[in-house]
């Protein structure tokens, strides 16, 4: 039986996951925060993980690699409503079999699953699309304030911006391109 670890400190969706992978016929197992998957995969075989980047507590990526060093077969795809290309990156490179961001629904997890039990596609089939100068600009503000410990002031001062700029352009939503 296909089994899934849900990892997002979101209750509500964690459980709408929870419902629909159990739908799908997945046996659930959901947590969190980082402590309590580290615990769930610790004494569970688990096929698939599920993970949110930021949670309370140690992040998704710490627990992507807790993951890769106690079960190095479990396909992990990271979740993110703060996605970027540089948390993309950073997630594949600890291991990571896919990056999706929030919102999505499950067909497009699966899907993400999926795409990483396919082989490579040849570099003449891939389409590069350069990000948006809104999308390149809000993620360039997020690596500053990340590199800034999320100290906003700082993050600010460092981007030539005034503070509540910076809270204005934090509030709006990523950029889909």
């Amino acid at each position: 039986m296909n089994s899934i670890l849900i990892v997002d400190d979101d209750g509500p969706l964690r459980m709408r996951l929870e419902r629909a992978f159990s739908d799908r016929g997945f046996q659930t197992h959901v947590a969190g925060n980082a402590a309590e998957a580290e615990a769930l995969i610790r004494t569970t075989p688990i096929e698939r993980a599920l993970i949110d980047l930021r949670m309370p507590g140690a992040s998704g990526l710490d627990l992507l690699e807790t993951i890769r060093d106690v079960s190095p077969a479990t396909a992990v795809v990271m979740l993110s409503g703060y996605g970027s290309i540089a948390a993309a990156v950073d997630a594949v490179r600890l291991g990571a079999v896919n990056f999706v961001q929030k919102p999505a629904d499950v067909e497009d997890l699966l899907a993400a699953f999926e795409r990483a039990d396919s082989p490579p596609s040849k570099p003449s089939d891939v389409e590069y699309l350069a990000p948006s100068l809104a999308r390149a600009e809000w993620e360039h503000i997020n690596r500053v304030l990340t590199d800034c410990g999320g100290n906003i002031s700082r993050a600010a001062r460092q981007l030539g911006l005034h503070r509540r700029t910076l809270q204005r352009k934090l509030q709006t939503p990523p950029p889909k391109h």
